[in-house]
């Protein structure tokens, strides 16, 4: 019904009564509120997988997924493109960072924890040398 009347209005009428219904809906305080998932956000590692030898990884498979290898692989060789000093003794085979990244990986020697998050908000930090690769 009240779209039928608006098409009868010119617009500084049409201007003027939206101003009138916005001032009859009720307000929301303008507070900030906390993310209800950044309260519910808990580890899933116990006290008795603290230690590596005894971790046992609960979310995701047991190994490093091919997108968790991709990430860590460019982003340690933007690290070493950008002076990062290696972690490896570097080869006469090892021609750029994407090289040394992928030898650094695989040694196990980067000092990474992989987050691993569910949709509930509840996340595992993975250390590298846990996965296997």
């Amino acid at each position: 019904m009240l779209a039928v009347l608006v098409r009868f209005l010119s617009l500084p009428e049409r201007i003027v009564l939206l101003r009138v219904l916005f001032e009859l809906l009720p307000t929301i305080p303008r507070t900030r509120v906390s993310s209800p998932q950044k309260n519910r956000r808990k580890k899933t590692k116990t006290l008795e997988q603290e230690s590596i030898g005894t971790f046992q990884v609960m979310i995701g498979p047991p190994r490093l997924t091919r997108f968790e290898r991709a990430r860590i692989i460019g982003a340690r060789s933007l690290q070493l493109a950008l002076g990062a000093p290696p972690f490896i003794v570097i080869t006469s085979v090892m021609h750029n960072p994407i090289d040394i990244a992928i030898s650094e990986l695989d040694q196990k020697v980067l000092p990474i924890n992989i987050r691993r998050t569910l949709p509930d908000g509840q996340y595992e930090d993975i250390p590298l040398d846990v996965l296997t690769i």
